[in-house]
């Protein structure tokens, strides 16, 4: 595995020298196939420099436990010490294993999400409007921008229908598992019984398709 890290790693730095050279910017497609793959390692490379630092600092906390052996005060730090930073190494171990896992494809890519109503008659697109507006909010914090392409509306301020494309950095990845379907259980504004619904919509997540 620190073979492949080191060619990562590598890589890494051999893109960063490309992508600040002046020359990079008169071919704005390779700048993008470039910056895509820098993007790509970038979160490797730097769990990997956190590893090999914690790493750095357990030997030198061992060190420290083997040169105090009349010193049970310091032997007491260094054993603390020892144990925090042998934590945090198997931490970075299992996280780096995780990161190194092959990846979807799609991953990079911008989506299409599309909301529809499902059982549960005004509630449901009521339902499909709190979740419209729960992606947009999220798209927000994370730095996206997010534009409502399509949407059918119930007339109660709720959604039948809407379609929304969500740009920016790994969005794919980070939305995919919202597919499917997602239910509620809650009085709805429009029961006056005071009685428990149960509603339902759809959530399509589609990667962006290639421009051909």
């Amino acid at each position: 595995m620190l073979e492949k890290l080191e060619q990562i790693q590598a890589r890494y730095e051999t893109l960063t020298g490309e992508l600040s050279s002046p020359d990079i910017y008169s071919d704005q497609a390779n700048y993008a196939k470039l910056s895509k793959q820098h993007r790509a390692l970038g979160d490797i490379v730097k769990k990997y420099r956190e590893w090999k630092q914690v790493k750095e600092e357990l030997a030198g906390a061992k060190e420290l436990f083997d040169m105090g052996a009349e010193d049970e005060e310091m032997r007491e730090m260094a054993r603390v010490e020892m144990e925090t930073l042998t934590a945090q190494l198997e931490k970075c171990d299992e996280e780096l294993r995780v990161l190194l896992l092959p990846r979807d494809p799609n991953d990079e890519k911008n989506v299409i999400v599309e909301i529809r109503a499902g059982t549960g008659g005004d509630e449901a697109t009521l339902f499909a409007a709190e979740m419209l507006r729960m992606y947009g909010r999220f798209a927000e914090r994370q730095g996206w921008k997010m534009e409502i392409l399509e949407a059918s509306e119930s007339g109660i301020g709720g959604f039948k229908e809407a379609i929304a494309m969500i740009e920016g950095d790994k969005v794919y990845s980070k939305l995919r598992y919202e597919s499917g379907v997602h239910r509620v259980q809650r009085v709805p504004q429009t029961e006056t019984s005071g009685r428990i619904h149960t509603s339902a919509i759809t959530v399509a997540v589609l990667p962006e398709a290639e421009e051909v």
